[in-house]
Formats: C-alpha cells, sequence, structure tokens
C-alpha cells in the first residue's frame, strides 16, 4: 500500500505536471504556429534548440539547469539580488527545469498540427475580411484540436514520468521535490519492490490510458473529417 510520502510524492508529481503542461501549452502555441508558417532560413536552428532535449541525456540537461538555477549561476543570483532566493532544490525550479525538458513533446505536435491545416482555409477567410487573430483562433486552433490534445498528453506524461533532470535541480526532498519517480527509485533503493510495484504499475496503466484516449479521438477526428 501507499505510504504518507508516497502520497506526497504522487501529489507533488500532478501538480507538477499539471503546471507544467498548461505553460507548455500557452508557450507553445505562439512557437508552434511561427515554426509552422515562418519561411525564416535559419528556423531549423530554432527547431533543433527546441528538439535538444529529445537526444541530450537528462543528467546533461539537468546540471547545466542547475548551474543556471543555483546561487552562483545567473538566473539564481539574479533572483538573490531582487530579494528572492535561488530556483535550484525548490518546485518553482522542478516547474522551470520540466518546462524546458518537456517542450518538444508539445510543440512538435502543435507544429505538426498547424502545418497539416495548410494555407486555404486561412486565405478563404482573409477573403471575408478575417483578422489574422480571428483566423488563428476561428480557424487555426479548431483544426488543430487533435494536435492540442496529444501535446497535453505527451507533455503531462512526459513531465510525470521525469527523472534525471528533477533530480538535478530539485534533489530528493519529501513533501517539497520529492516526485514519483524518484519515489520509486528510492523503494528501489531500500528492496522494498511492494512499494515500488504499486507506484510503476499506477504510472505504467496511467501512461497507457491517456494514450489510449488520444488513439481514440484523433481516430474519431480524423472520421468526421474524411
Amino acid at each position: 500500500m501507499l505510504t504518507e510520502q508516497d502520497m506526497m510524492a504522487l501529489w507533488i508529481t500532478l501538480q507538477l505536471a499539471g503546471i507544467t503542461t498548461v505553460i507548455l501549452l500557452i508557450i507553445g502555441t505562439p512557437l508552434a504556429w511561427w515554426l509552422a508558417r515562418s519561411q525564416f532560413r535559419l528556423k531549423v536552428i530554432v527547431e533543433a534548440v527546441v528538439a535538444l532535449p529529445l537526444v541530450l541525456p537528462p543528467t546533461v540537461l539537468g546540471f547545466y539547469l542547475l548551474i543556471s538555477l543555483g546561487p552562483h549561476g545567473p538566473v539564481g543570483g539574479l533572483m538573490q539580488a531582487l530579494g528572492g532566493q535561488s530556483l535550484a532544490f525548490t518546485f518553482s525550479g522542478l516547474v522551470v527545469g520540466s518546462v524546458i525538458y518537456s517542450l518538444p513533446f508539445v510543440v512538435q505536435p502543435l507544429q505538426t498540427a498547424f502545418s497539416a491545416i495548410g494555407r486555404r482555409p486561412l486565405e478563404v477567410a482573409a477573403t471575408l475580411r478575417a483578422s489574422p487573430l480571428d483566423r488563428f483562433l476561428t480557424i487555426a486552433i479548431p483544426l488543430a484540436r487533435p494536435g492540442y490534445l496529444t501535446a497535453a498528453v505527451l507533455g503531462f506524461a512526459h513531465t510525470v514520468g521525469e527523472f534525471g533532470v528533477v533530480l538535478m535541480i530539485g534533489g530528493n526532498i519529501p513533501g517539497e521535490t520529492q516526485v514519483l519517480s524518484i519515489a520509486i527509485y528510492d523503494h528501489v533503493e531500500a528492496l522494498e519492490y511492494g512499494q515500488a510495484h504499486w507506484l510503476a504499475g499506477g504510472l505504467l496503466l496511467l501512461s497507457f490510458l491517456m494514450l489510449v484516449m488520444v488513439y481514440t479521438v484523433n481516430r474519431r477526428f480524423s472520421v468526421a473529417r474524411s
């Protein structure tokens, strides 16, 4: 059965995943729209930076984030100079690291969805004197709904499963920065396989159900469009 510390780790993980997903959808939407529509010659560099967490070892990314967010880093030092505290080993630091680490899992599905819309629907709306903002809100976003669902699910699930980045930035502080993936590691290290099974099995089931939901909704949307 789950202990009180496990339940706290579950709550911190859900909070982290929820906040991270919302932030990623907010910042990922304009970024994905620009990547899908821009003809900028150096766009490939921006795409490479966005996709970097896909190939970069989590501990490498976590290490540099720790240096940046720590008290002697540029971000942490600035926070302290403004009267705050460094973000290392805090929940806020976990959010920053999670947003950066899960960025491609949100931006890429949105970029694909925006690219699939094509120019024709937007050009038709433009002939009806719809402003660029109106075309984006009433044409692009509704047509990109499957992409938003995929982005939200992948961003949420990827954040829930993080280990290396959150361990480097947040450490393992029960009730503050200990998330489920770290709690599972602690149970395995202590040879508490029963507790680890409860947590790992729950994450496995959650991930499976979320993917089933994405595929089901996307299939229905494809059938409706056809």
